[in-house]
């Protein structure tokens, strides 16, 4: 069956970085766009970033664009998400997603599978 496992979250302070981790098993990794979102207490879960099947084209939400950076390695089915100047209003649970789509998209509704997520929290 098909698995997303996160990591790297944790505890960091404002201003601080932290590189999330999503290891795919069980699907042709290649295939698939993958995605990231984050889902605060009492919030809808919202779209962070995208990544194309090949890497080659990237997608950011306002709110992170210039702060993180989404990447992957098909070779090790794993995508990542580089957060750098966190701020305490990214504190949330994130997600990655996979997407059959060729880019990927921003809307949740459009994701295949999705991990179990991986809690981010932000002090300051």
């Amino acid at each position: 069956q098909v698995q997303l496992v996160e990591s790297g979250g944790g505890l960091v302070q404002a201003g601080g970085s932290l590189r999330l981790a999503c290891a795919a098993s069980g699907l042709t990794f290649s295939t698939y766009a993958m995605g990231w979102f984050r889902q605060a207490p009492g919030k809808e879960r919202e779209f962070v970033a995208v990544i194309s099947r090949g890497g080659g084209t990237t997608n950011y939400a306002d709110s992170v664009k210039g702060r993180f950076s989404i990447s992957r390695e098909n070779a090790k089915s794993t995508v990542y998400l580089q957060m750098n100047s966190l701020k305490r209003e990214d504190t949330a649970v994130y997600y990655c997603a996979a997407d059959r789509s060729l880019f990927g998209r921003r809307s949740y509704n459009d994701y295949d599978y999705w991990g179990q997520g991986t809690q981010v929290t932000v002090s300051s």
